[in-house]
């Protein structure tokens, strides 16, 4: 808007005074009593109401007004409404003075009814009351009504005045009324009010408050002497719509204009440099402050007891409040505020306790803080009592608080108390509905937060992005895909597509979804992708077993600079466990010292882990050494480590050490020491662990830990013993039990145990084909060719194919991966030809293929043809061309390595001169001058 023609006072209205105004309605406001005067029976038992009585029943109209001034001063209502009585009972109510001293009270005392009733019922329409109406209406923040007000007076031929004009404009500033605010303006230019220091100060706050900065800075530029009142008022407009560096360049330049700041421009100053988070400036005001003698303002030392407190410096926040001699309930709620905002519930409680001790009634804020301080403690009782404050002291529903409380009870797990606030709430906005939907996201009621998510939407509240991510977590917690699909058609359709939050959700809602493919093509299309945005992605790649994906990206991530955290960092290792990648898991390691996260316990158990998966117990045990602070996690990790590489002495020995450091185990850990004796063959230290788990950890052994034991049981052997313990667990047998007991019967050609368990498979897993595999070796070492050939003809009418095997050997930082017979290897030649070397010296060292655990129908020359071209036999073939004499050889099995890889790779291991370690979906093989370190019991 050009406020040139205002300000230069050219327009100009020969037949009317005022601009005109929009047309307008108006209800009656309250319903109030037509006798003034009942209201003596509403008399106080205080004394000195009997003295004023008596003062009254003496005066005249102007001690009358010196009375009601005096009520008013103190909020006396009851007090002002006997003195009304006397003054109608005394007939002084058609006294101009005297009615405007009782508006004044009743609009003081929000008693409108009252107010507006002595305004119409006036002999005559009085300016001074219906100016005190409107002031009081928008003192109390009721705008419409005081433009209503206003409205009627217009009718009334009634001029503006100077004392009208403030009143008017700051409605309009509360309502955002631009197009009133314009005509007013208009209208002050006319009738000459517009220099008024009071008019143009409300003119400028009105401009700024409707968003029209430019107007309102070309208006304080064209009043010729600004007082500090006047550049106050810009001042505030700046700092309350956050610009903050706008108003710090205000400040300067009416400092350097040679005006003093006052009070609230020091506080206003404070909040600017709080806002931007500037800690030396506000101390440099801080300074300033007592240079000028304000230190002991009240203004000024609550917006300095803030400022501390949100920049972090809690003690000189701390300091600044003890200072304040009586400190109001806005002191009180900023160290409050402060102290939660940094954490410091305990100590926010305390001075909660000591507010209510002084005599200071808490107000909305301070309840609020307090609810905050415990939620962040976790204390459900004093939360509940505060909440029963709230409702004794009969307060209006407050949206703030309504919210506080939500929280509270969510974050201590009381999701029922939660609900029912939220319930009883009359209204609900946008923040309360993200409140409890995260509210129980938090609590793990993923169900609960999806479902309330259509009742929003039915609403019609609308959405951010803190409801796109929240509802986003909890479908990627319940892995709902078609839930998926249409909150991200949602978010397209609210235009909140490419928001950096709603995308990092929705990626890593696609990706534990199982849509990798989805996330990968958000990712990509994503206008702006940050360090976030990288982190989603990795993770969601290695949660779907890409891990070569993951460490692709991550080198795409360096290459723009974004510098990883330990949470990408234990991401990655976990990728290159996966993978078996020792030296890119190395790798990996050394960007973890140098980013500096080597203290980081979550990087600290990823690296045991991926050190032990990787085949190098030693890297994992120097990792667990250098761990500071080792939790159950890292405990478990090493000791599953020396598990799978069948260190079970060892891993007893961690078990113990963990114990005697003050650990206590939890399931997973048992697992660990289960598995540890299973792969040892420790059957008695097994047994003693299983039957004590309950008396020595109170845990109840769960269905992993029956598992174990009865796979124990059976590769020992003990085949009677492990069929009594799956007949007497309290669970069903699952699939992992009757594997066990067929591999049980494999190894110890058991042919009933094994066709009960294979019959048993077929029902729980009829589409794995390693149960037919598996029942076939059984008979073909029993010389039941019959039923090997019967077993081949059920596995090709079942249409049942055989799971490939598939061997991954690392080179050179490069993961390279072989099926059985696969010729696609760009070194294909070179491998082959060193497997028919290594096949002439193994024949020379005694080596015999085993061709009956070959189900194919074909010649014995053919059968071994196919076991020398098994996929572990060729990854090694490929290290041993690749890679330097005599370096240890690392290859991953995606089954369990078959009884002629195993003779074989002992016979390698000899001939080469070379370690090999393979880990198989069981446990780790080190192969080394020709024997294993499973001590061929696998």
């Amino acid at each position: 808007m050009n406020l040139s023609c205002l300000i230069s006072r050219q327009i100009f209205y020969p037949k009317r005074l005022y601009l005109p105004f929009k047309p307008f309605s108006f209800k009656t406001h309250l319903l109030i009593s037509s006798r003034f005067n009942q209201t003596s029976a509403l008399r106080s038992p205080d004394p000195q109401n009997d003295t004023l009585i008596t003062s009254i029943q003496k005066s005249t109209s102007i001690s009358y007004n010196h009375l009601v001034s005096t009520c008013a001063a103190s909020k006396s209502l009851i007090q002002g409404m006997e003195v009304h009585a006397h003054v109608v009972k005394c007939g002084f109510s058609k006294d101009a003075k005297t009615r405007n001293s009782l508006i004044k009270i009743y609009t003081k005392c929000q008693s409108f009814g009252y107010a507006r009733k002595l305004v119409v019922e006036s002999p005559e329409p009085d300016l001074v009351s219906w100016s005190a109406l409107i002031s009081g209406y928008a003192k109390n923040r009721l705008a419409a009504e005081a433009i209503s007000a206003f409205y009627e007076m217009h009718l009334l031929a009634l001029k503006v005045n100077e004392f009208t004009f403030p009143s008017v404009l700051k409605a309009c500033t509360i309502k955002k009324d631009l197009r009133l605010g314009i005509q007013l303006h208009g209208t002050a230019v006319v009738t000459g009010f517009e220099l008024d220091e009071y008019v143009s100060n409300a003119l400028i706050v009105m401009y700024a408050n409707c968003g029209k900065f430019g107007d309102a800075r070309t208006l304080f530029d064209a009043i010729p002497e600004r007082s500090v009142v006047t550049w106050n008022s810009l001042f505030s407009c700046y700092v309350q719509s956050d610009f903050r560096e706008e108003a710090i360049c205000l400040f300067q330049e009416m400092v350097l204009s040679g005006i003093k700041p006052n009070e609230f421009s020091l506080s206003g100053i404070i909040n600017a440099y709080t806002g931007l988070m500037d800690e030396d400036q506000g101390t440099k005001i801080h300074g300033y402050i007592i240079k000028l003698g304000y230190d002991s303002d009240l203004f000024s030392a609550n917006a300095l007891v803030d400022m501390y407190a949100k920049v972090g410096d809690l003690q000189d926040s701390i300091t600044v409040f003890e200072g304040i001699a009586k400190p109001d309930i806005v002191s009180w709620n900023a160290i409050i505020a402060g102290c939660v905002h940094q954490e410091q519930y305990e100590r926010a409680l305390n001075l909660f306790w000591r507010m209510n001790r002084s005599g200071l009634c808490p107000n909305m804020f301070t309840l609020s803080s307090a609810l905050k301080a415990c939620a962040g403690m976790g204390l459900k009782k004093l939360g509940s009592q505060l909440h029963s404050s709230l409702i004794k002291m009969k307060v209006k529903s407050d949206l703030f608080v309504d919210v506080g409380l939500i929280d509270m009870y969510s974050k201590c797990h009381l999701t029922d108390d939660m609900r029912m606030v939220f319930k009883l709430m009359p209204e609900k906005d946008l923040i309360t509905w993200n409140a409890v939907i995260t509210g129980y996201s938090f609590n793990g009621k993923d169900m609960e937060a999806v479902l309330l998510f259509p009742l929003m939407h039915q609403e019609g509240t609308g959405f951010n992005q803190t409801t796109f991510s929240t509802v986003l977590k909890s479908v990627a917690s319940l892995q709902a895909i078609n839930v998926c699909l249409q909150v991200h058609a949602l978010t397209q359709k609210s235009g909140f597509e490419f928001d950096n939050y709603v995308v990092n959700s929705l990626i890593d809602a696609y990706g534990k979804c199982g849509h990798i493919e989805d996330a990968s093509k958000i990712f990509r299309e994503s206008p702006v992708v940050d360090f976030v945005t990288f982190t989603s992605m990795i993770t969601g790649y290695v949660q779907d077993g890409q891990g070569e994906e993951a460490l692709r990206l991550y080198l795409e991530m360096q290459d723009r600079g974004i510098k990883p955290d330990s949470f990408v960092c234990s991401a990655l290792l976990n990728a290159c466990a996966n993978l078996s990648a020792y030296e890119q898991g190395k790798q990996v390691h050394v960007h973890i010292l140098k980013y500096g996260f080597v203290s980081d316990m979550y990087a600290g158990n990823s690296l045991v882990n991926m050190y032990a998966k990787c085949g190098s117990i030693n890297d994992a045990d120097r990792a667990f050494s250098e761990i500071p602070e080792r939790g159950i996690i890292s405990w478990s990790a090493m000791i599953a480590g020396h598990a799978q590489h069948g260190h079970g002495k060892e891993a007893l020995q961690l078990f113990d050490q963990m114990r005697a450091d003050g650990v206590a185990p939890n399931q997973i850990t048992l697992v660990s020491v289960l598995c540890a004796c299973n792969h040892a063959g420790l059957v008695t230290e097994a047994k003693q662990y299983f039957h004590s788990m309950e008396n020595l950890f109170g845990i109840e052994p769960m269905e992993q830990h029956y598992a174990c034991m009865i796979d124990l049981l059976g590769r020992a052997g003990n085949l009677d013993e492990a069929m009594d313990l799956v007949n007497t667990m309290p669970y069903q047998a699952n699939a992992a039990v009757w594997g066990a007991l067929l591999g049980a019967a494999r190894i110890h050609k058991n042919i009933e145990l094994g066709q009960r368990a294979a019959d048993m498979l077929f029902a729980l897993e009829p589409e794995k084909s390693g149960t037919h595999v598996l029942l076939a070796n059984i008979y073909a070492s029993a010389g039941m060719w019959e039923h090997v050939a019967k077993m081949r003809r059920l596995m090709k009418d079942s249409k049942v194919k055989k799971e490939p095997g598939i061997s991954w050997a690392e080179v050179k930082g490069k993961v390279h991966t072989f099926q059985v017979g696969d010729r696609s290897h760009p070194r294909s030649e070179e491998i082959y030809a060193k497997l028919d070397e290594l096949s002439d010296l193994l024949n020379k060292a005694g080596y015999v293929p085993m061709v009956e655990i070959d189900l194919h129908d074909v010649e014995r020359s053919e059968k071994e043809k196919l076991l020398l071209h098994h996929s572990e036999k060729l990854a090694v073939a490929f290290a041993l061309i690749a890679t330097p004499a005599g370096a240890p050889i690392r290859v991953k099995k995606n089954l369990r390595v078959c009884i002629d890889c195993h003779t074989a790779l002992k016979f390698i291991s000899k001939i080469v001169s070379r370690e090999i370690i393979v880990r198989d979906i069981n446990r780790f093989h080190h192969f080394s001058d020709g024997s294993c370190s499973c001590g061929d019991y696998w």
